[in-house]
């Protein structure tokens, strides 16, 4: 196994695999990223694993409230940035595929509506 890097959370391949066992569960979603794993839809991002071993999942208002609440989760922050559309999903509930799935399911749902992002003309 890699040395994990100084912000590699020293579990990351762990948690790595559990997220690609989140992502197997629906079909036609594809975990894209090596350095930053993540899933999107249309070019839109709904998830991904920081190298600090922390998932964040993009959630509608409603579905985020919900996921705060349930499980004393915080917004997702990143560079200093507070990410307001996503959520921190424990590792607990990372470990647990099939808790985290309806959250999971949610976040295609909510991702899945939104407008694509234009697409990058072949050969620009």
């Amino acid at each position: 196994m890699a040395k994990p890097k100084p912000t590699q959370d020293p579990t990351y391949a762990q948690k790595l695999a559990q997220y690609d066992r989140v992502v197997a569960g629906f079909p036609g979603v594809e975990r894209k990223g090596d350095a930053n794993p993540y899933t999107a839809l249309g070019g839109n991002m709904s998830s991904y694993l920081h190298p600090r071993g922390q998932l964040a999942l993009r959630l509608p208002p409603e579905a985020r409230a919900a996921f705060l609440k349930t499980y004393d989760a915080t917004l997702f922050e990143a560079y200093s940035v507070v990410q307001k559309e996503y959520v921190t999903v424990p590792d607990s509930l990372l470990a647990d595929t099939a808790a985290l799935a309806p959250h999971f399911r949610a976040s295609l749902d909510w991702v899945g509506a939104m407008k694509p992002k234009p697409g990058k003309a072949k050969g620009k």
